[in-house]
């Protein structure tokens, strides 16, 4: 929460954890997020699944949205 002057402006934090195969689907997922104003968070991941016997990438974005409080029903992926 921030004051401005003497009115509280809310401001919701979200974190969301981008998860995926080694490939384009990954990066275009990334990519929406950017697109959709959330910010990369950390380095990248890269680990080998041995159920699937893939390399499989992540990354961590966040949000700053507001005006909004956040949750427990909030919908991360709405943002």
């Amino acid at each position: 929460m921030t004051d401005i002057g003497h009115d509280r402006v809310e401001k919701m934090k979200l974190y969301r954890f981008l998860s995926g195969p080694d490939d384009a689907t990954f990066c275009h997922k990334v990519t929406v997020a950017l697109n959709k104003g959330w910010h990369l968070f950390g380095s990248p991941t890269y680990a080998y699944d041995k159920t699937t016997k893939s390399m499989r990438c992540g990354q961590a974005v966040v949000k700053d949205v507001e005006g909004q409080e956040y949750g427990p029903d909030t919908k991360l992926s709405d943002w």
